[in-house]
């Protein structure tokens, strides 16, 4: 099928190199000609495993273009995506005019008939606001018989794409959502959209059909759920700290129920990246337009900006409020693993918190680095200072050289077995703050480790000397 993707972000760039991949002819579209010369020379401007062997794969074979010819995009798919960012504004309502100037663009240049399919994610009655807006802009056009213009249907096709895991989330999803009107037209564009998503259905069927507002609440509800659980144990895990239970084992007797499950129960320093703390946000903002409040997600907010700053408060508790002259390693400074993304990481959250007490800090991460460096000069504008007390490292290793104590925040799969005797003795202290709990308390006691966790039973070794 001729299929265009409008947005080469995150969700644009993997729908459209997935779809490719599955032998699709597929058109992407981005305005920023920097980025559109970077993906013709295939190299990604996102670090996803396995996306760069796929674009590079389907380029090579004619089936994934990158341009910024808005005309030839809209000329190409019959099936238009719209994967463009979805910011929070000020207010906390998600910033639809991207959306809506790429509903303009499709109104300006199509002809025929086009199925537009809202793929970023947006608030319920955007479907609506897109319509609309093609529409107008149809019956502005001049030059064109007044009783046959192009016609439309405008479908809800959320993703549910895990940062790090996106690509096999796409390849094999567990389930697909398709919001779609109940009338001719809407029937049409769902038989094309069950044969674009045929490739994925082979071993059972995962397309779950509903109304196109019933798709857009989908898609915020599952990132409520997954943040509210989030904040759930982490609130359950400082609890656990000051009765002097073991949220790990918790988690284990609470998981085992199959009522409750495993998945997003794990405690640590909060959640971040650029889907649950927007959606949160835009999702409370819809109940506030509808006279309604949110009662728990204000509380699941409230939990999870108090938890990015969970381990400061262990580190001033063991260290003292003033830190200036101690230095500090810092492993992990993306969201979570597999990703570059910084956006609303905890780490900057906690370096930020460091710098201002007057810690020196050694960063690391396996992937992020590039990224984190932009991300904190633009966090420390105002005080420059500050980041002449930041050293980004080559290694893990390097990181600790000189350092009073480890704090690790995100959990790579290469920190969680270190040789840790070497850390020890790569240490000033020999102290580790982890805030993902990578680590068994008992080892790190074996290891003459100070060790402090995030609802786990402090375990020091003996003689631990103080601040």
């Amino acid at each position: 099928m001729r299929v265009t993707i409008i947005g080469t972000g995150y969700v644009g760039l993997v729908t459209g190199a997935c779809l490719a991949e599955v032998g699709n002819d597929v058109f992407c579209l981005d305005l920023d000609e920097a980025k559109v010369a970077l993906l013709n020379a295939d190299r990604i401007p996102i670090y996803e495993q396995g996306l760069e062997e796929i674009v590079v794969r389907n380029r090579a074979a004619g089936r994934l273009t990158f341009s910024s010819d808005v005309a030839a995009s809209v000329r190409h798919g019959d099936i238009q995506f719209i994967a463009v960012g979805t910011p929070a504004g000020e207010d906390g309502s998600a910033d639809l005019r991207h959306v809506l100037d790429a509903a303009r663009n499709i109104g300006r240049h199509m002809q025929g008939f086009k199925v537009v399919v809202d793929k970023s994610t947006v608030p319920v009655g955007t479907a609506d606001k897109v319509r609309a807006v093609v529409e107008e802009v149809l019956r502005g056009r001049t030059g064109e018989a007044a009783e046959s213009p192009p016609s439309l249907t405008v479908l809800s096709n959320p993703e549910f794409l895990k940062e790090g895991a996106a690509v096999q989330d796409f390849m094999r999803p567990d389930r697909i959502v398709i919001g779609v009107d109940d009338d001719v037209a809407g029937q049409r564009a769902l038989q094309w959209m069950k044969a674009l998503y045929a490739p994925f259905n082979r071993n059972r069927e995962r397309t779950l059909v509903m109304g196109v507002r019933s798709a857009e609440f989908t898609k915020y509800a599952a990132n409520a759920m997954l943040a509210t659980r989030i904040s759930f144990m982490n609130e359950l895990a400082n609890l656990a700290d000051k009765v002097g239970a073991d949220i790990e084992s918790v988690r284990q007797g609470i998981g085992s129920d199959p009522r409750i499950g495993y998945d997003f129960l794990y405690a640590g320093t909060g959640y971040g990246g650029s889907c649950f703390p927007k959606d949160v946000k835009a999702l409370r903002r819809t109940a506030h337009e509808q006279g309604s409040e949110l009662k728990v997600l204000a509380a699941v907010e409230a939990v999870n900006d108090a938890q990015k700053r969970v381990l400061v408060d262990k580190i001033v508790a063991r260290f003292g409020a003033d830190l200036d002259g101690r230095t500090f390693a810092l492993w992990g400074l993306a969201f979570k693993p597999n990703t570059d993304d910084m956006r609303e990481a905890p780490s900057r959250v906690v370096i930020a918190e460091l710098l201002a007490r007057g810690a020196a800090l050694r960063l690391y991460d396996p992937v992020a680095m590039d990224e984190a460096r932009h991300c904190l000069e633009a966090d420390l504008k105002a005080t420059p200072a500050a980041l002449g007390r930041v050293s980004f490292c080559g290694s893990q290793t390097e990181a600790l050289k000189g350092a009073d104590a480890l704090v690790i925040v995100t959990e790579w799969k290469s920190f969680r077995s270190p040789d840790l005797a070497a850390i020890r003795t790569a240490l000033k202290q020999p102290v580790v703050f982890d805030g993902r709990n990578l680590f068994e308390p008992a080892a790190m006691q074996d290891a003459s480790l100070e060790y402090f966790a995030v609802g786990r039973s402090l375990v020091r070794r003996a003689g631990a000397e103080g601040p």
